[in-house]
């Protein structure tokens, strides 16, 4: 069950129109790990984890366009918006291997 969830959810200050984002938690030993999985419709798109008293993630995974998942990374993804005119219709992830996954809203 997540801690928290967010349905059109910012990224970068700006919504993202059916970007939901599900933050879970749990203890270890003095500090509480946490888990952001963010989805776009019905793909989803990445995991990002860390700790709740850490700045920025400490690591995260991008969807393959199989399924699958790239292997993960350090540190915070990089994300990209997707516009059409000023309205933000999606987000651009690169992966572990460079590749840039897109996912639109629908």
């Amino acid at each position: 069950m997540p801690h928290r969830t967010e349905d059109d959810a910012s990224f970068e200050g700006m919504t993202v129109p059916g970007l939901r984002a599900e933050f879970f938690r749990r203890p270890e030993g003095d500090r509480v790990a946490s888990v952001g999985r963010y989805s776009l419709g019905d793909q989803e798109l990445l995991l990002a984890w860390g700790y709740v008293d850490e700045e920025h993630c400490r690591h995260n995974a991008v969807r393959d366009r199989a399924g699958g998942w790239h292997p993960a990374v350090a540190g915070c993804p990089q994300v990209e918006l997707i516009r059409e005119g000023p309205a933000v219709v999606g987000l651009a992830v690169q992966a572990s291997t460079g590749d840039w996954i897109r996912a639109l809203h629908h």
